[in-house]
């Protein structure tokens, strides 16, 4: 459920960054508009004459790409949480001495969502284009290494996680509560 909460506010955050760029786009263009368009209807060869410099196609940071090694990520960091808070709660009950206390689902949904909030803003600033910056097509070209290094690194530590066994290799509190009594 977590992940589906996380992916609908980074659906919702991505959509207003887009609608801000299209507005962006649309006022300028609309100045520009406002200025050079004629009065009257003009001959097709006129308008094919005097339109030397066509608008640069702008570009797309928002695609299928992004979205789905995005979702990977999401998708990876809500399984290892969850499954490290599986294991966590299952120590805190068969009393394991390093785990003083379960934390609250909010406090752990608020830090996971900053985390992922931040790993998608930085996915997003290196696909973009950015004229200060030297190199910017070799950068952007290489947006997705990052989420994807991350997405392997989650979902390996979330099998651990899963894989995680009690004491004398019992996996449920049963089994680890006979060991005790043996």
């Amino acid at each position: 459920m977590t992940a589906v909460r996380l992916l609908i506010l980074a659906l919702l955050l991505a959509g207003r960054l887009a609608a801000q760029s299209l507005t962006a786009q649309n006022s300028d263009f609309d100045k520009i508009a406002g200025d050079s368009l004629p009065s009257a209807p003009v001959p097709m060869t006129t308008v094919a004459a005097t339109t030397a410099h066509p608008r640069p196609k702008p570009e797309r940071v928002f695609d299928k790409k992004f979205f789905a090694v995005m979702g990977a990520l999401g998708g990876a960091e809500s399984f290892r949480y969850t499954s490290r808070k599986l294991v966590l709660e299952n120590e805190f009950d068969a009393g394991a001495p390093w785990v003083t206390s379960v934390p609250s689902n909010q406090q752990t949904i608020a830090k996971d969502f900053a985390l992922y909030s931040s790993e998608f803003l930085a996915a997003y600033e290196i696909k973009k284009s950015h004229s200060w910056l030297p190199g910017d097509r070799v950068i952007r070209r290489l947006w997705w290494a990052y989420p994807a290094a991350m997405t392997a690194i989650h979902i390996k530590n979330a099998v651990g996680n899963v894989r995680t066994q009690g004491p004398g290799g019992c996996t449920s509190i049963a089994c680890a509560q006979q060991m005790q009594t043996q």
